[in-house]
């Protein structure tokens, strides 16, 4: 199979921001090896981290831009530089394969403008990207908007937040501590010839020094262990969960925190797990199994709880609100290319939203956790002021933590490199007296 060209065609639905990564990978067109699907998903999710930067070298080498019907042969260039500047394909392979996808592309005119734009590239590699080098997109590859909003949101963090942006996420594990302590599995991965170490916030928490498949990970279908990064395993902690309380996890999919609030207080009278796509509830459905936990599973929609709610409040609500997913970009490159500035304003009035609807349906003297995998200050802090200052019964409380960084309103974790992703959090409890 031809892989640069289905990884074309892949980046192609992405940069005219008809799908997402999530959705094109695995590529199901077509039957790849193992090795030829591996290449695919480094080839996309390579180019979409470094978009930017790659863009702006089409840009200098090209005289004239590509038409739009063209877009699959732009992809093509950004797989060729992004091939010879970060993977170790020789580069003669590099070149002579990108060329070739042109003809399996039902595009062989391109053959010429891919092989001189790349040959150019590499005989005035140093000196373009010294003409480039005052560009802020090419040297942080980001796009203009999102890098405005971090410079304001952390005038002293911006470069460290896109450098931790622009690097492959680390694989972090849950270990489910009903089942096994957390010190006797990292024997089992050691004696497993996995090296790993213990997360330093989440007590759950295990890092692996190199990614693994999970059917190599020890009693992985026995429900011993999950894979969940840090920062979202932080969320249980924060519920202060009791035995015979009643929970709503609002957004639940895929499951995760789920999961891990059932670990963490295994007693609870109920949890109640809010989605609203059937195929994402079936995804928490096979995590409960595989863990051996019960909830009850709704299909429904946040917003509108008249059609789902069974008038019994609840004493904990999890709302891990949707939102630009900032936080999370090197999980997730091509935000980058799907997401837009006018995008944020509008998550934020969906995530107010959100919780207003949803505070009518904790007691008196409940708590609800606000989350989101942003770190920008529109969707969480300023967001979580509004409506403490809309809300009469809501009470703001202070998250006393070693771990990130407090705010007005909440807490934040950065992504960091070999560490946790960005994520925010504020609780909000229910004035018992009004």
């Amino acid at each position: 199979m031809d892989t640069r060209a289905i990884a074309a065609e892949i980046l192609t639905k992405i940069l005219i921001r008809q799908q997402s990564l999530n959705e094109l990978l695995p590529y199901r067109d077509a039957q790849l090896s193992l090795q030829d699907e591996a290449l695919v998903q480094a080839l996309c999710y390579g180019v979409c981290r470094w978009q930017l930067k790659l863009n702006c070298l089409v840009q200098k080498l090209l005289d004239k831009p590509l038409k739009q019907k063209d877009t699959n042969i732009h992809a093509l260039l950004l797989l060729g530089l992004y091939q010879l500047l970060y993977m170790r394909i020789p580069a003669h392979a590099a070149v002579s394969e990108t060329v070739q996808a042109c003809t399996t592309l039902g595009k062989p005119w391109a053959r010429g403008l891919i092989n001189a734009v790349l040959r150019r590239f590499q005989r005035d590699q140093e000196e373009l990207q010294a003409e480039l080098s005052a560009s802020p997109e090419y040297q942080y590859s980001h796009p203009s908007w999102l890098l405005t909003r971090l410079k304001q949101a952390w005038p002293n963090s911006w470069e460290d937040i896109c450098v931790a942006n622009n690097t492959q996420a680390p694989m972090t594990l849950r270990v489910n501590q009903q089942k096994i302590r957390r010190e006797d599995y990292l024997h089992l991965l050691a004696n497993n010839g996995i090296d790993a170490h213990c997360c330093r916030w989440s007590s759950s928490g295990i890092q692996l020094s190199h990614a693994s498949a999970v059917n190599k990970l020890p009693q992985f279908d026995q429900g011993v262990v999950s894979v969940q990064d840090e920062a979202a395993q932080i969320a249980a902690s924060l519920m202060e969960l009791e035995s015979g309380l009643r929970v709503l996890d609002a957004c639940a999919a895929p499951g995760g925190k789920t999961c891990h609030l059932l670990e963490q207080e295994p007693e609870l009278a109920e949890l109640v797990a809010l989605e609203y796509d059937n195929q994402r509830l079936i995804k928490i459905k096979e995590n409960l199994e595989r863990l051996g936990l019960n909830a009850t599973l709704v299909e429904g929609d946040a917003t509108s709880p008249e059609n789902w709610w069974d008038k019994q409040p609840f004493d904990r609500i999890l709302l891990d609100a949707p939102c630009s997913a900032i936080g999370v970009i090197r999980r997730h490159p091509d935000i980058k290319l799907l997401r837009r500035n006018a995008d944020i304003d509008k998550l934020a009035s969906q995530q107010l939203a959100m919780l207003e609807v949803l505070w009518p349906l904790l007691k008196p003297g409940g708590l609800l956790l606000y989350a989101t995998c942003s770190i920008l200050p529109e969707e969480n802090e300023q967001l979580i002021k509004q409506f403490i200052g809309n809300t009469v019964n809501a009470r703001f409380r202070k998250i006393n933590a070693q771990w990130g960084i407090a705010a007005e309103y909440g807490r934040y974790l950065l992504p960091t490199v070999m560490g946790n992703d960005g994520f925010y959090y504020a609780k909000i409890t229910k004035d018992i007296s009004l």
